[in-house]
């Protein structure tokens, strides 16, 4: 009989990269700096850990997942490539003129998110599709014959192609493609008809331009990726991460790199999920603090929220409006500058502020020693008490708790008159209020009720600020996985192969042409199930089908799931219904007298979500001795305290110990506070509760 096959995933997040592995009933993490200038050097670094932990060869693994902010650095960081857009006569400055509204209506000094494309890379061209997808005016190939050799001339290396109405009649952009492909070998071209078929020219032109943006350097990152892990002996499937919680294959990714943006917190809202459903949370909030931000998702039911609309750099506050749009499938989450390396400073009034600048892993917070000064969220930790410097990551990286107190003291500690430790207490405090609020944001605009959640934390930093940004929002339990560390990168190993596609077609529920949305779907369908199955083989499909409803003149839409049949005449009342039944729960109340609109349909077939494995028991003690005691700086008292700190391999099920105390394992701790209650529970899952 052959051997198992492992599982692999790896997370490349902005400061660590995460490695699990699981074979035989084991799982192997390892955690290691990322490397930015080659983010793969660091991901097979840790995939040596943990083979050569597993005692695994690379030919025995079965499958590699993988997920990525190289996508999302190179937007933020504008390190893409040098990209063009063709576009309708008349319609080159919509990159610039965006929504046409300001996002801080009173900031006199207001800073607009720069297009991607500058406009004299913007080229015009004749031609005109109607909503209907109606041809007006026929594309003018002689002008297009003129813009390709002024795309010569300019060096472009990607060209987004962006026609008025593409998503109603695709023809024109698929011709320009053909013209342009002929023209400019070597250089990559975007459709936004393919990338993003739906309605509002300025998201899908945007989200067209990203996807153009970053292709050659994540073609190029997948293609040096693949032969590298080839050379090394691996002959298993590929996967990515996608920003909407599936895998995808390789020839996908570099088609669409733009769906790889927010891959590695889908994976941690994943895992979530499945810890929901496991343990039967109806309510959850998904809290996810790494080295570089801290994500925060609700998940009802068992489910994460999903949305396909997301603002990536955004410049300002992190307000709304302040990014560029793309409109991709996405896990519905807010995503906040606070992360282990999160830098802190005073304004010009002498508040402390973290955030949202990061260190990241080069050259991260000033206790790393390897060129940072300025003070962070893990220094402060590392003062504090609550990070052992000689145990950090497994101990792969020693902490310089000197270096780290230097910083809190010059940059925060000598202008306010305090010392250190009252210094990274003020940068504590200030940082959790900050997710804090950002949370109570993202709970208000999802009708949702925080305090009737439990907090599921995961991520290197999350478990050593979980009980206390619990108790900010009333949340009085907090779950802290097995593995938490690495909990985006688990969470890949649970996560289905998958692709969305999405079609804007306007009906209303008084005049609903069930015939035209039937056929519409069907084809979604076929679509998506091609992809779908050309990297999972002959698995079995599942379909879900939605479609994003307002009312008639509003500008905003709620998505509502379609039944799974085809649709007839009488569906229109029921899913208005659905619609005004969740319309009312968000903003609370119904408008009886305006018709409803349906506009986006979309279709996501998948595999089975992967159920977790059953992994070996490890040996335990029933007792809870402490390993060693701590002293931890408590701003409460204003005291150190001798904290008891508890080894999370000695808690055996059924364990249980009162704050305050530390719970610790190689890549994370786990602070419980004075007033709250740790206990292991049969799957080894650590339950804090507030008593």
């Amino acid at each position: 009989m052959a051997a198992p096959q492992a599982r692999l995933a790896a997370d490349i997040g902005g400061t660590f990269t995460d490695v699990v592995l699981e074979h035989a009933g084991r799982r192997h993490t390892a955690k290691v700096l990322t490397t930015p200038r080659a983010p793969e050097e660091g991901m097979l670094a840790g995939i040596a850990q943990v083979l050569a932990a597993a005692a695994v060869s690379s030919a025995q693994v079965g499958v590699l997942i993988h997920g990525t902010t190289l996508a999302t650095n190179a937007l933020i960081e504008r390190k893409g490539a040098r990209t063009a857009l063709v576009t309708t006569a008349g319609f080159r400055d919509v990159l610039e003129m965006g929504y046409e509204k300001r996002y801080e209506h009173y900031d006199l000094e207001l800073e607009l998110p720069a297009p991607l494309v500058p406009r004299e890379l913007r080229f015009p061209v004749a031609e005109r599709v109607t909503a209907r997808g109606e041809v007006r005016v026929p594309l003018d190939e002689a002008a297009l014959a003129g813009v390709a050799v002024a795309l010569r001339a300019a060096k472009v290396e990607a060209v987004a192609v962006g026609f008025l109405h593409a998503y109603a009649n695709d023809a024109h952009e698929r011709r320009a493609a053909e013209l342009l492909a002929a023209a400019l070998p070597g250089v990559s071209i975007t459709l936004s008809s393919a990338v993003c078929p739906e309605i509002r020219e300025y998201e899908r032109l945007s989200t067209a331009c990203a996807n153009a943006y970053v292709q050659p350097l994540m073609a190029s990152y997948l293609e040096r990726l693949a032969a590298e892990l080839k050379r090394r002996g691996f002959a298993c499937p590929l996967y990515l991460m996608t920003s909407g919680g599936g895998l995808t294959t390789l020839e996908t990714a570099r088609r669409f790199p733009v769906r790889l943006v927010e891959s590695g917190p889908a994976g941690g809202a994943i895992l979530s999920a499945g810890l929901a459903r496991e343990a039967g949370l109806s309510e959850v909030l998904s809290f996810d603090m790494g080295g570089t931000t801290a994500k925060i998702c609700f998940i009802a039911e068992g489910r994460p929220e999903r949305s396909r609309k997301f603002e990536v750099a955004r410049v300002w506050r992190n307000l709304k409006g302040s990014g560029l749009p793309v409109r991709i499938p996405v896990t519905e989450m807010v995503e906040i500058g606070a992360g282990g390396g999160s830098i802190a400073r005073l304004d010009e009034l002498g508040r402390i502020l973290v955030g949202p600048h990061s260190a990241g892993a080069e050259p991260g917070p000033a206790c790393y020693r390897r060129g940072g000064t300025a003070p962070t969220v893990t220094d402060a930790n590392v003062v504090l008490g609550r990070i052992d410097p000689e145990a950090f990551a497994a101990g792969t990286l020693a902490l310089d708790r000197a270096a780290a107190e230097k910083a809190l003291a010059t940059t925060i500690g000598a202008p306010l008159k305090l010392d250190a430790r009252w210094a990274a207490a003020g940068v504590g405090e200030i940082v959790e209020e900050n997710m804090a609020s950002a949370a109570r944001v993202h709970a208000i605009e999802r009708g949702r009720a925080p305090e009737r959640c439990t907090m599921i934390a995961f991520g290197g930093a999350a478990p050593l600020h979980a009980a206390r940004l619990a108790a900010k929002l009333g949340i009085v339990k907090v779950l802290v996985p097995v593995d938490a560390s690495v909990g985006s990168a688990v969470g890949f190993l649970r996560a289905p192969v998958a692709f969305e596609v999405a079609r804007s077609l306007a009906q209303r529920d008084d005049a609903f042409d069930a015939t035209a949305v039937n056929r519409m779907l069907a084809r979604m369908a076929e679509e998506a199930a091609a992809i779908v199955l050309a990297g999972a083989g002959g698995a079995t499909l599942r379909t879900l089908r939605a479609v994003e409803m307002r009312y008639l003149g509003q500008g905003h839409e709620i998505a509502i799931a379609l039944p799974e049949r085809e649709l007839g005449a009488a569906d229109a009342g029921l899913l208005r219904e659905a619609y005004e039944a969740r319309y009312q729960e968000q903003y609370g109340l119904r408008i009886s007298d305006v018709p409803v609109e349906f506009l986006t349909w979309t279709v996501t077939v998948s595999t089975p979500e992967l159920q977790a494995p059953a992994l070996a028991a490890v040996a335990a003690t029933a007792a809870t001795a402490p390993g060693t005691h701590r002293e931890v700086f408590d701003p409460a008292t204003g005291k150190l305290e001798n904290l008891p700190a508890f080894r999370r391999a000695d808690l055996a099920a059924g364990a249980a110990l009162d704050g305050p105390a530390l719970v610790v394992e190689p890549q994370t701790t786990t602070l419980v506070p004075a007033g709250w209650r740790a206990a292991v529970g049969a799957a080894g899952h650590l339950m804090l509760t507030r008593t």
